[in-house]
């Protein structure tokens, strides 16, 4: 059985529904960094076992927050090791604006997976680009490297958009079967 794990900070609250709608299209874990930056040992655990892991942080001032960069740090046990290495990996983002740098955060997490050896999958969606799109559209931030998310700064986690989620779950889909056909030797 392909195993994913989803390692993700969440400041207020949109990015673990993000977070939470990718580990559903991947049948995956969640492994959540705490306020503090921090994982257990039993997080750790689970992200050493994964076939896959997942990345994912609000975009705060053009790149992760700084509890996502306290456990990149963290990682540097795994990397030491090559621990990861050969793993699968994606990743994802939220910012309040459409824009937002959020392409610097998804690249913070290409560089990281590089650097433990991994191997990245991007969403394989199409973007929403057409006249007639609408902002529920999957893809319609249109990105290829990871997924993005557009959450206004007034809005509360519950209104994060339909469209964003249904990318989200899709780009779980697609990780998990990438990694099962990854993994099938």
């Amino acid at each position: 059985m392909t195993k994913v794990a989803v390692v993700f900070h969440s400041g207020y609250g949109h990015t673990v529904k993000q977070a939470e709608a990718l580990a559903n299209g991947a049948k995956g874990v969640l492994v959540a960094i705490d306020a503090e930056g921090n994982l257990t040992d039993e997080q750790w655990a689970i992200l050493n076992d994964a076939h896959a892991i997942v990345f994912g942080s609000p975009t705060y001032m053009g790149s992760v927050s700084w509890q996502f960069k306290k456990f990149a740090d963290a990682s540097s046990k795994a990397w030491f090791t090559q621990q990861w290495k050969d793993k699968v990996f994606g990743g994802f983002t939220n910012s309040a604006t459409m824009n937002g740098d959020k392409h610097s955060t998804l690249h913070y997490f290409f560089t990281l997976a590089m650097q433990h050896s991994g191997i990245w999958v991007g969403t394989g969606l199409m973007p929403s680009n057409a006249k007639s799109a609408k902002r529920d559209d999957v893809n319609y931030v249109g990105s290829s490297a990871g997924a993005m998310m557009t959450t206004p700064s007034d809005a509360s986690a519950d209104e994060v958009n339909s469209g964003d989620l249904e990318t989200a779950r899709l780009y779980g889909e697609r990780i998990a079967k990438i990694t099962s056909e990854f993994h099938k030797a």
